[in-house]
């Protein structure tokens, strides 16, 4: 095992890391709940970015269901987003040899 090269292949790895990283934030996801009546955006480094919110939703005596469904689309942009990060990074560990869990 050439210590050198594996050091070389690290560095590599960590640069394309940060620049993956970068791109992340400023590729986006959109969440839609409520039958597209909220609607939450995020970037790809989990940082919501905007959240809009039809008139019609808007229901002084059911402020409830309107937090609800904020949370909601909150909820999933996020899940979204991180599943695009893991895909992105995943995509710089391929072929690295990690161990099952060491991925990102």
């Amino acid at each position: 095992m050439n210590i050198q090269k594996m050091m070389k292949q690290m560095q590599r790895m960590q640069t394309d890391m940060a620049r993956a990283q970068a791109d992340l934030g400023q590729k986006s996801v959109e969440a839609s709940v409520g039958g597209g009546r909220v609607t939450v955006t995020a970037t790809g480094g989990q940082e919501i970015t905007s959240i809009k919110i039809s008139k019609e939703i808007v229901d002084p005596n059911d402020v409830e269901m309107l937090q609800e469904l904020v949370l909601s689309g909150v909820q999933q942009a996020l899940a979204k987003s991180k599943e695009l990060a893991a895909g992105e990074m995943g995509k710089l560990t391929q072929g690295m040899g990690l161990p099952p869990g060491m991925g990102f």
